[in-house]
């Protein structure tokens, strides 16, 4: 091989090696511009997710020309009727539903409304009558009412007890705040304006003092309602054991901030709700989430049937607690996940096809609901209408896990498996009427808790928190009734002080509405025959 040969031959080689490590490298770059594509992606996902949280609309209504117009969105600009899309929605979608009429709006000030209320008379007199009463004849009148409002008035309420000169007795004081100046409708009024009307104590201590010239300093008024809780807790005691009666109970869970002293910063408390389906939901106060507090709160020799979400401190308790309890999951949670997925990432088709596949097995419960359908008609129908409905949001699931149709990371990937994950406890309601399709009982009565939140944003301390935990459980068994809290808290700190405590049960407020509502049916008391003596016989 000749010089100019070799050379030649060598420069073939240094740039075959420069072209192998420039394909090596573009592999490379790609590879890297792909990875960071998905990850550019999955951000604006997040980033999407996040700004509808914050300043989206709290509404998880769907329609279902949404999900119309997402899948003229996908790969093909519009569905074939022999489409996989299509093929589900044609199925599971076949009969849109109408939107009910707009209802007439409830409520407003009517004539029976008014006739119940007692009158106050303003008789307003022309100035020409004003002016020389004497010379006009009232012929007929012009009656106008109108709802009006008096503000309320604190008043002194003087409790009178005579001393006899003989013998030397004096009658006990029928409050229980002996060594106390607030009153029963006081204390009553305070409860019901923080923990219902979620007025914080320091606007009550406002409006005490600007409107009614009253000075309540707010710290008297914590004081007032510490004490209101420790009367409230034996009623507290006994809806507790209520709620696990019948073997069937929903839980959840809510963040409530405490403060801690010492810290400077406000910490995370937990609301744990327990709510028995018909019947009261119960508040527990807790510093953490873990399970120790279910095994606190839970009877040992519980058995039956607890619906959560998919926290993992539900499954730890479960083999912990040593009895046959069955956990059944929430299928309202499970559309959350799939609810948010839509709103972002590119698979919006997907996630809101699964959607409106579970919107069947919501029509499916109102249609039970409505025709007012015992346990083993709900059983029957869930097994001939919801299950196939079942079967097939868990073959689509499981055909996009196999062929690894969205990220691992995205949103939607999460929501598939969520659902996929808690599958088992998803279809326990299909077994048992008795069981709900989701949490909502539970997650209705906590909302509550998340409204005074956003007024007095924390929690004094954590002593704190078992009493709102107490007084939350008593005025929310008022409001499910229909119960004015105001009315039935006065009654109860009136009569409890000279109650029994083996009498605290009747003051339960489901006890204490069935024994006003005997009371109001009750006859009236017939007046006794007259007597006719044998001497009124012979005259």
């Amino acid at each position: 091989m000749t010089p100019l040969e070799a050379k030649l031959t060598s420069e073939v080689a240094s740039l075959r090696q420069a072209n192998e490590a420039l394909r090596t490298e573009n592999a490379l770059l790609r590879e890297e511009n792909q990875r960071q594509a998905q990850e550019i992606a999955l951000l604006r996902e997040k980033i999407d997710l996040l700004i509808r949280r914050v300043f989206g609309a709290s509404s998880e209504r769907l329609d279902t020309d949404q999900l119309l117009l997402a899948l003229e969105g996908m790969e093909a600009k519009k569905p074939d009727a022999s489409s996989d899309a299509a093929v589900a929605l044609e199925a599971d979608l076949k009969d849109k539903p109408r939107r009910s009429p707009k209802r007439k709006k409830k409520g407003g000030i009517t004539e029976e409304m008014l006739d119940t209320l007692p009158a106050v008379e303003v008789v307003v007199e022309p100035e020409e009558v004003k002016a020389d009463p004497q010379a006009w004849r009232k012929v007929d009148e012009q009656v106008t009412r109108q709802l009006d409002y008096q503000p309320a008035k604190y008043v002194c309420r003087k409790i009178i007890r005579p001393e006899p000169h003989r013998p030397p007795v004096i009658a006990d004081l029928p409050t229980m705040l002996e060594r106390c100046k607030a009153g029963p409708g006081l204390l009553a009024s305070v409860l019901t304006a923080k923990y219902c009307d979620h007025l914080p104590l320091y606007r009550q201590e406002q409006i005490a003092k600007l409107r009614h010239g009253i000075d309540l300093h707010r710290q008297v008024l914590a004081d007032w309602v510490g004490l209101g809780a420790d009367w409230l807790r034996p009623i507290y005691q006994e809806l507790m054991g209520g709620v696990w009666e019948g073997g069937h109970t929903q839980v959840d869970e809510s963040v409530i901030k405490y403060l801690e002293p010492g810290t400077g910063k406000a910490q995370h408390g937990y609301f744990w709700t327990i709510k028995r389906p018909g019947g009261d939901a119960v508040f527990h106060w807790a510093t953490t989430r873990a399970t120790e507090v279910l095994q606190k709160i839970v009877p040992v020799d519980f058995t039956g049937i607890i619906q959560c979400d998919g926290y993992t401190s539900y499954r730890t308790f479960l083999k912990r607690h040593g009895q046959p309890v069955t956990l059944a999951a929430c299928w309202a949670h499970a559309r959350r996940k799939f609810f948010e997925a839509a709103q972002t990432g590119a698979h919006k088709a997907d996630a809101l096809l699964i959607v409106h596949m579970i919107k069947g097995l919501y029509a499916v419960e109102k249609t039970l609901r409505e025709s007012g359908a015992g346990p083993k008609l709900r059983r029957n129908q869930r097994q001939l209408e919801s299950r196939p409905i079942i079967e097939r949001i868990r073959a689509r699931l499981e055909s996009w896990v196999k062929r690894r149709r969205h990220l691992p990371s995205s949103q939607m990937a999460r929501a598939i498996d969520y659902t996929l994950t808690l599958w088992a406890d998803l279809c326990v309601y299909l077994e048992d009427g008795r069981i709900e399709i989701d949490n909502n009982l539970v997650e209705n009565a906590i909302r509550p808790t998340a409204v005074g939140k956003k007024n007095w944003l924390f929690i004094g301390d954590a002593h704190a928190g078992e009493r709102s935990a107490i007084i939350f459980t008593v005025i929310e068994a008022c409001r499910s009734r229909g119960i004015d809290p105001f009315e039935y808290l006065r009654d109860v700190f009136t009569r409890m002080p000279t109650m029994a405590a083996k009498d605290y049960p009747t003051l339960t407020p489901e006890a204490w509405q069935k024994a006003r509502r005997s009371k109001a049916s009750a006859p009236a008391p017939r007046k006794p025959a007259p007597v006719i003596l044998e001497a009124d016989l012979a005259a």
